[in-house]
């Protein structure tokens, strides 16, 4: 029975990765370009990031001024989110949905870049098709739908083949050919070996990676974290997005209150702070899409300096939903120095009147339901740990390349095999290849 039940699971592995394997080798090669997207951008664009104050004490421009000025250089954007450093001599970012990023000078209000060339143009070819697989319009949820199955079979392939190759007895003998590559063979016995040592090595990051785009991509998946933590699913799929904030009637005549004042109290708020991200009404998410290997900041927390992830609504004084809902309050969300986890942020919620704080809400903060799911997120592409854990992410998600590539070497080999040469008198030499059955044992 139990080899009946391992030549079963041995074909749906070798099936499922004929099938999804192309796919999957390209959600892993983009995947793998995409880890270092922040910090590529800020090498990238490390000129437009930084200005020389005209004077220690220079005076800053408005930020109304400063999104007046990106919209008249960029009328086809809808800003969506002002980003402000502590640093002097750091410009100003402003997110423009899905169109990009602008970055100006507080002092001048040159807009300095567009942010939308270049390598922000290469990271948007390469979410595209590690989402979608560059499907465009009416035909991306097609994409998605396919991108989505075939991570579920690639968690499916790691599982199984982790099944495939547990020795029966774990001894020095059995384990070896899978912990280093043998420079020594070719033919199947290569493919064999490397499928096994990749597979060891990269199978717990791949886990990791596959089950966290499960939950990015399926609400199912997503609702089931907030079920295992006792918690009632939210009716949207992602982190449930905390109760919205009522702004008490202000007196008759009232006038908001500047968003320089309403920044400077934010500030204050946090004051050993790495930015602080003003969201603007309209304009959707920030200048993270959504979608796995960098979807949507679920709390509006911004990645590494100059990403901004967003949250959806918010709003602003004399902003279109201001107008057309009446007051609406003012969000802002802080990273902190030195903060833990590493894409938190506080979220804090302003009366445009009076200044006052309606809510504040750290990760401490979170139910426990939103904080897995919010880990989910940035586990999926190693932003969770830092730069080790994007590393690690990259060097496994290269690694899920080279099992596709084995994968369908083996498979060729065995439905093809070429014929082997007559045996000579004096007698053939052994072969080094695997039998078929030590074949079937391949780490997915």
């Amino acid at each position: 029975m139990s080899r009946t039940f391992r030549n079963i699971l041995f074909w749906m592995h070798l099936v499922s990765g004929v099938i999804a394997g192309v796919v999957i080798a390209i959600m892993s090669f983009t995947g793998a370009a995409i880890a270092f997207k922040p910090q590529l951008l800020a090498w990238a664009e490390s000129e437009v990031r930084r200005v020389q104050p005209p004077t220690p004490d220079a005076p800053r421009l408005p930020v109304d001024e400063l999104v007046a000025r990106v919209r008249a250089a960029r009328p086809e954007g809808q800003p969506s989110g002002v980003t402000v450093y502590p640093e002097p001599g750091s410009t100003v970012m402003v997110s423009l949905g899905r169109t990009g990023v602008a970055y100006v000078n507080p002092y001048t209000g040159e807009v300095l870049a567009a942010g939308d060339g270049g390598w922000r143009g290469f990271f948007h070819v390469m979410e595209e098709w590690h989402r979608w697989l560059g499907a465009k319009g009416d035909n991306t949820p097609v994409g998605k739908a396919i991108t989505g199955a075939c991570n579920a079979a690639f968690l499916f392939l790691g599982l199984s083949g982790l099944y495939l190759w547990w020795p029966r007895k774990w001894t020095w003998r059995t384990v070896r050919p899978s912990l280093w590559f043998r420079l020594n063979i070719r033919g199947k016995a290569r493919d064999w070996n490397w499928h096994n040592v990749i597979g060891f090595w990269c199978l717990p990051i791949l886990v990791i990676l596959t089950a966290s785009g499960m939950v990015i991509s399926y609400r199912w998946a997503s609702n089931l974290i907030f079920t295992l933590a006792g918690e009632k699913p939210p009716a949207a799929q992602g982190p449930a997005a905390p109760p919205s904030v009522t702004v008490p009637e202000p007196p008759a005549g009232a006038k908001p209150l500047g968003l320089d004042a309403l920044l400077a109290r934010a500030q204050q708020q946090v004051p050993a702070h790495e930015s602080v991200t003003l969201r603007l009404g309209g304009g959707g998410g920030g200048g993270r899409p959504q979608g796995p290997q960098g979807a949507q900041g679920p709390q509006g927390a911004q990645g590494p300096r100059g990403e901004q992830g967003g949250q959806r609504g918010g709003g602003g004084p004399g902003g279109n939903e201001a107008r057309a809902k009446g007051p609406q309050p003012v969000n802002f969300a802080i990273r902190e120095q030195g903060g833990w986890p590493l894409f938190a942020s506080a979220q804090l919620v302003f009366d445009p009147f009076t200044g006052e704080v309606l809510r504040r809400e750290g990760f401490s903060d979170y139910t426990p339901g939103r904080q897995m799911r919010t880990w989910m997120r940035f586990l999926h592409t190693g932003e969770a740990l830092g730069w080790g854990g994007q590393l690690v992410a990259a060097i496994a998600s290269l690694g899920g390349v080279l099992l596709v590539w084995t994968g369908f070497a083996l498979s060729w080999r065995r439905f093809f095999p070429r014929r082997k040469p007559a045996a000579s008198s004096s007698g053939a030499e052994p072969s080094a290849e695997p039998s078929g059955e030590a074949e079937g044992e391949a780490v997915g």
